[in-house]
C-alpha cells in the first residue's frame, strides 16, 4: 500500500513541465503608432484653489493626488458625474469618501454656492490622460497586447494613473521635433478616436495591456527571447517616423545591466544614420517600440538617456508578457 502511494505521487509530479511559461512561443511584433486613452478609477486631485478667501481643500484635509470615489454615498465615475452629484446634493457640506496611497478615507467638503447659484469645490480635478506610444508585441493566440514598456503617470502627480479602462487608437505620425542633449524630442500625431485598435485594461510599470481588436492576419510573428538569450550586439527596433509606415532601425546593445528592473534591463545606443538624422536619437512616442535579434522579439524601448538621446534603456520581452499575464 505505501509503495503504491509513493508510485502515485511520483506520477503526478512527472507530468508537470519543469519550465512552462505562461505566455507563448511566438508573438507579433509591433512597431505601429499608437494613440492612447485612459480612464482614472474615481476623479483625480490634481490641484486646489482659493474660494472666497478660503482654501476648502485645505479645510477637508484634501490633497493633491487624492482619488474622489463617493460623494454622500454615490459612486463617482467621472467629472461629469461628480459635477452632478454635487448639484443634486443642494446641501453643504457634502460627505466625499476617497482613496490616499491606496487607503480608502472619508471627509466633508464645504461648498461654495456663487452668484449665478455654481456650487464651487475648490478641487482641480481630471478623469482622464491621453498620449502616444508604440505597440510592443499582439499574442496571436488570445490577441492580448502590450505596449510602451513602462507605466503612464499624471502629469501633475507624477504617479502611476490607477484605471478603470482605457483604449489604443490608430494614428499617423504627422511630425518629428528632435531631440538634443538635455531635452527628449517627441512624435507629433493625430489620430481619430473612432480607429480603435483594443482595449485597455492594465497601467503597470512594465506597460499597458488590454485586448488587441484589429485584423492580425499576416502579421510577422518572432520568438520569445529569453533574458539569458539577449546579447550584446547588432539589432533592430521598428517604429514608425512618418505616417503609419513601420520601419527598422539599427542599434547596438551594449550591455545587460539589470536583470531584476522592472523596465531598465539593458542599455543600447542607436547607430541608424538615417534614424539619427530624423530624430536626433530617442524621442518621446518611441516608448514601446520592439527590439529585434535575428528570429526573436527580445525587448522594447523605455527610456531615453537624457544627457545622451543617442542612448537608451530597454526592457525584457520576458517582463512585459509576465506582466501581461498571457
Amino acid at each position: 500500500m505505501f509503495k503504491k502511494i509513493i508510485i502515485t505521487l511520483l506520477l503526478a509530479i512527472s507530468i508537470i513541465p519543469a519550465n512552462a511559461n505562461a505566455y507563448s512561443d511566438r508573438i507579433i511584433a509591433g512597431g505601429e503608432n499608437i494613440g492612447i486613452s485612459l480612464n482614472s478609477k474615481g476623479v483625480l486631485i490634481v490641484g486646489t484653489y482659493e474660494v472666497n478667501g478660503q482654501n476648502l481643500a485645505d479645510k477637508a484635509g484634501l490633497k493633491t493626488g487624492d482619488i474622489i470615489q463617493s460623494i454622500n454615498g454615490q459612486t463617482v465615475e467621472n467629472i461629469e458625474d461628480m459635477a452632478s452629484k454635487i448639484n443634486d446634493s443642494a446641501s453643504s457640506p457634502i460627505k466625499i469618501k476617497f482613496l490616499r496611497n491606496d487607503k480608502e478615507k472619508e471627509t466633508t467638503l464645504e461648498l461654495y454656492k456663487d452668484e449665478n447659484d455654481v456650487y464651487k469645490t475648490g478641487l482641480y480635478v481630471k478623469d482622464s490622460v491621453t498620449g502616444i506610444g508604440t505597440l510592443t508585441f499582439i499574442d496571436p493566440e488570445t490577441k492580448k497586447f502590450g505596449a510602451l514598456g513602462h507605466e503612464i503617470e499624471e502629469q501633475t502627480t507624477r504617479k502611476i494613473l490607477e484605471i478603470k479602462d482605457g483604449k489604443i487608437f490608430e494614428t499617423t505620425v504627422t511630425g518629428i521635433i528632435p531631440s538634443t542633449d538635455g531635452s527628449p524630442g517627441e512624435k507629433k500625431a493625430e489620430y481619430d478616436p473612432k480607429n480603435v485598435e483594443g482595449n485597455v485594461d492594465e497601467n503597470t510599470t512594465q506597460g499597458i495591456f488590454g485586448t488587441y481588436t484589429d485584423d492580425i492576419q499576416n502579421r510577422k510573428t518572432y520568438k520569445v527571447a529569453k533574458p539569458k538569450e539577449v546579447k550584446t550586439g547588432d539589432a533592430k527596433i521598428l517604429t514608425v517616423l512618418d505616417d503609419d509606415n513601420i520601419k527598422e532601425y539599427s542599434i547596438k546593445i551594449n550591455e545587460i545591466n539589470d536583470l531584476k528592473s522592472k523596465n531598465k534591463n539593458f542599455i543600447f545606443e542607436i547607430t541608424d544614420n538615417e534614424l539619427k538624422d530624423k530624430t536626433g536619437g530617442i524621442i518621446q512616442g518611441m516608448s514601446g517600440s520592439p527590439i529585434i535579434q535575428g528570429d526573436y522579439i527580445v525587448g522594447a524601448v523605455t527610456h531615453v538617456v537624457v544627457d545622451n538621446p543617442l542612448k537608451g534603456y530597454g526592457i525584457f520581452i520576458t517582463n512585459m508578457l509576465e506582466e501581461a499575464e498571457i
